[in-house]
């Protein structure tokens, strides 16, 4: 397979996003996807910089400890039916440390590009309303051992429910399968390649090396 690299060249990315066509009421919805621990939360940060200010939207904030992958009626209730309508969302995200619901509400403006971070953001519930669908390319092993060592000892007990939960959604409903883009992190930046489900106008990618 042929690799295009985006070494500092987000910027291209971010220009290919823009030009696809709205998924959600005005909203071209982008999911970044992956493992936990698999650095999805810093290239979205990084891509929605690229993108001039993208809101990002994270899973964790409609996740909870009792349901870790039961947030997508929430998602689609709270933010997906007005952004659809092209009307501003408003939600409650929840608070891992106090475990509940925050009281003050979060607003999100219908926006070009609106990214969606988190692990199961690609799920099949979300799809319908997906401009692009983003994996990022790292085993799970290696995602899991690397958001570990991140997380320390004092989650220990949290990753010990979360690995076999995490297993069971993907066995259930895969993501990687229906992405059109794969991104791999090196050491001199990201590098971004045609994924399952691309098709004839996804390549080639443009890049800065």
């Amino acid at each position: 397979m042929r690799t295009y690299p985006s070494v500092g060249g987000l910027d291209a990315l971010a220009r290919r996003l823009r030009a696809l066509p709205p998924s959600c009421g005005p909203v071209r919805l982008v999911a970044v996807d992956g493992h936990a621990g698999s650095g999805k939360t810093t290239f979205a940060g990084r891509l929605a910089e690229a993108l001039g200010g993208a809101p990002v939207l994270h899973t964790d904030d409609f996740a909870t400890h009792e349901q870790l992958f039961g947030w997508d009626g929430r998602l689609r209730n709270e933010v997906l039916t007005p952004l659809a309508r092209g009307t501003a969302a408003h939600y409650a995200p929840y608070d891992w440390v106090e475990r509940r619901f925050a009281t003050a509400r979060r607003r999100l403006d219908p926006a070009p590009v609106v990214l969606l971070e988190g692990v199961g953001s690609g799920r099949r519930a979300v799809r319908p309303r997906l401009a692009r669908l983003l994996w990022m390319d790292l085993p799970e092993r290696d995602s899991w051992r690397r958001g570990q060592l991140r997380d320390g000892p004092e989650l220990s007990a949290f990753w010990d429910g979360w690995l076999p939960a995490e297993r069971a959604h993907f066995a259930a409903d895969p993501s990687r399968p229906y992405a059109g883009t794969l991104v791999v992190q090196r050491k001199e930046g990201y590098e971004v390649l045609p994924g399952p489900a691309a098709n004839d106008g996804d390549a080639p990618w443009p890049h800065t090396a």
